[in-house]
């Protein structure tokens, strides 16, 4: 089988370290040294695409942009890569939020995947004005994307539902193509709704074993529906010529934390109802119980799979460290336990984008896992490269 990439882009600034945001992260907490305008986010998608990767997921919340317009605004820099816009039914109407996908297909076909975001922070939802429960938000979205694909298939819709009411809904050009769905949730009650609208589940980096029981978990739910789905999964990664240099960068990332900031961290990621954050907490709560977290290595919770990073980010928390032949053999390893889509970023996002598309990028064309985009290295234009990267 071959898989697909995406790349993330860092809609709150980037830095060489690790940025904090996401679950947990409030309003204009999270930010870097360098800033995200988009002649930077533009030379990240434009090396993303030349290396062939197929989308580049844009995050949803209150502590960085907002991934429809910043979608739309780099679409027009690129030609094919496809973007993978974040966004939370319930915010906006589910016939609104069908308008805005087809319109933006429709200037850019096959470029839009959209990445269901049902919301792990109840205060943070408040802040949009959202005062339902977990579940209740899981519920809605059913009701939501129930909507949403009946237009895109050109249907006129009423519905009169517990959270979602419309009448006489419809679209003056549905979508062509239908733009793919992008589903996650760890709880009980996401297995359900991923099982009837989702084209791809996503879970975030977890062993393989977590992955493998997560993959069983869904398929059966969707079987019960009669679908079968797609899987994907959300790492970072810092890859590097040998083991001991990728190993290094890791040590300089938690080199750069003290026990004040993890601590922050923690407290503000614990208020999380989000169950996926709640597992990745757990990767690494051993170790800030006992100090070990400053040391890259005591964070290996799997061969190659390092969870330094959710010491201080929310959401995707573990990152894949190694050598470029280690780093594919982890992407082979997923891949055969069902995994048909990675997304993958680093700190910063351009440079490990290099890393991994010089580096990783080639090995998995050898073994037959990644057959599209083109094999030169792209360059970044306006953009200075401060290091040279593997040419292999």
């Amino acid at each position: 089988m071959t898989v697909k990439l995406h790349w993330f882009l860092p809609t709150y600034g980037d830095s060489r370290l690790i940025v904090g945001g996401g679950h947990g992260t409030a309003a204009g907490a999270a930010s870097g040294d360098r800033e995200a305008s988009i002649d930077y986010l533009a030379s990240i998608v434009r090396a993303a695409e030349q290396f062939g990767f197929t989308g580049a997921l844009i995050p949803t919340g209150a502590w960085c942009e907002d991934a429809f317009v910043t979608a739309a605004l780099l679409a027009r820099e690129t030609t094919a890569l496809a973007f993978l816009v974040a966004f939370r039914p319930g915010l906006v109407s589910p016939t609104l939020s069908a308008q805005m996908a087809a319109t933006f297909a429709r200037h850019a076909p096959g470029r839009l995947l959209l990445n269901v975001v049902v919301g792990g922070e109840a205060h943070e939802q408040r802040a949009f004005g959202d005062h339902l429960d977990k579940d209740a938000r899981y519920a809605r979205a059913d009701e939501f994307l129930e909507v949403v694909r009946r237009l895109w298939a050109g249907e006129t819709v009423s519905l009169d539902g517990e959270y979602v009411k419309v009448e006489q809904a419809a679209l003056a050009v549905p979508p062509n193509p239908v733009p793919p769905l992008y589903f996650g949730g760890s709880s009980a009650a996401a297995g359900p709704v991923a099982a009837r609208h989702a084209d791809v589940y996503l879970t975030w980096g977890e062993p393989p074993a977590a992955v493998a029981e997560k993959i069983a978990w869904i398929r059966a739910e969707a079987a019960a529906q009669g679908r079968t789905v797609r899987f994907g999964i959300r790492l970072h990664t810092i890859s590097r010529d040998t083991a001991q240099e990728a190993w290094a960068q890791a040590d300089k990332l938690v080199g750069a934390l003290d026990e004040e900031t993890v601590q922050a961290a923690q407290a503000g990621l614990a208020r999380s109802q989000s169950e996926g954050q709640r597992r990745m907490l757990a990767l690494h709560e051993a170790n800030r119980a006992d100090g070990t977290w400053s040391d890259a290595r005591s964070l290996e919770i799997a061969p190659n799979l390092w969870s330094g990073v959710g010491l201080v980010r929310g959401g995707a928390g573990t990152a894949l460290v190694g050598s470029h032949s280690e780093v594919a053999d982890r992407i082979a390893e997923y891949a055969a336990i069902g995994i048909d889509e990675f997304i993958f970023s680093g700190y910063p996002h351009l440079e490990e984008l290099f890393w991994f598309g010089e580096g990783v990028v080639p090995i998995l064309r050898q073994r037959g896992l990644f057959n599209v985009g083109s094999t030169d290295s792209p360059t970044a234009p306006g953009v200075s490269i401060p290091f040279v990267g593997s040419t292999r």
